[in-house]
């Protein structure tokens, strides 16, 4: 068996891609999830540089580096946390939730992904949340007060200043000029 992870595989497309390239060089995987994926057997080193030129062509990138990795999992958790559930639980701190998924201390964590990122897993959250947010005003199906809590925050007044302050604008001027304005989520 073999396990790969993979960068910018952020959503259930993504994982369909990958599904897609393996079958067409007739590789069976185990399981596929986001950031990741098992294959029944070991590749050969012309297999696997295959697997990565089909991959890059739809933007993934097969992750040798053990740092890498480990940043691309949390990146993978927090996407999955702020994009993928209808609330995000205050209750419980992300910085736990992380902890807990990938078994390593918090610390740890934090200090290699500000090392190898340039900025803080909170500054990343920060920036997921405010993407999210840039979603929601698009679909316009929520108030203002629904979009804060749906993203945890403790009220509109802290969502909007960290949406300000990120993008340079009000929410409510965004939605008037929202084309444009959003960003793909692998590209923060």
């Amino acid at each position: 068996m073999m396990k790969l992870s993979v960068k910018n595989m952020v959503c259930p497309r993504c994982i369909m891609v990958v599904n897609n390239e393996l079958a067409l060089l007739n590789l069976i995987p185990v399981y596929i999830t986001m950031g990741e994926f098992e294959l029944k057997e070991q590749l050969k080193e012309d297999q696997i540089m295959m697997l990565k030129n089909q991959l890059y062509q739809h933007g993934l990138e097969v992750i040798d580096d053990r740092k890498a990795m480990l940043v691309e999992k949390v990146k993978n958790i927090i996407i999955e946390l702020i994009h993928s559930y209808d609330t995000v639980d205050i209750k419980q701190k992300i910085s736990s939730i992380i902890s807990e998924k990938l078994n390593v201390d918090y610390n740890h964590i934090s200090s290699m992904f500000s090392s190898t990122q340039g900025l803080t897993i909170e500054k990343y959250i920060i920036l997921q949340r405010i993407e999210r947010a840039k979603e929601l005003l698009v679909y316009n199906e929520l108030s203002l007060s629904e979009i804060a809590y749906k993203l945890g925050y403790t009220n509109v007044q802290h969502l909007s200043t960290q949406f300000k302050k990120i993008t340079g604008l009000t929410p409510s001027h965004f939605k008037t000029i929202k084309k444009n304005k959003r960003k793909a989520i692998d590209l923060l």
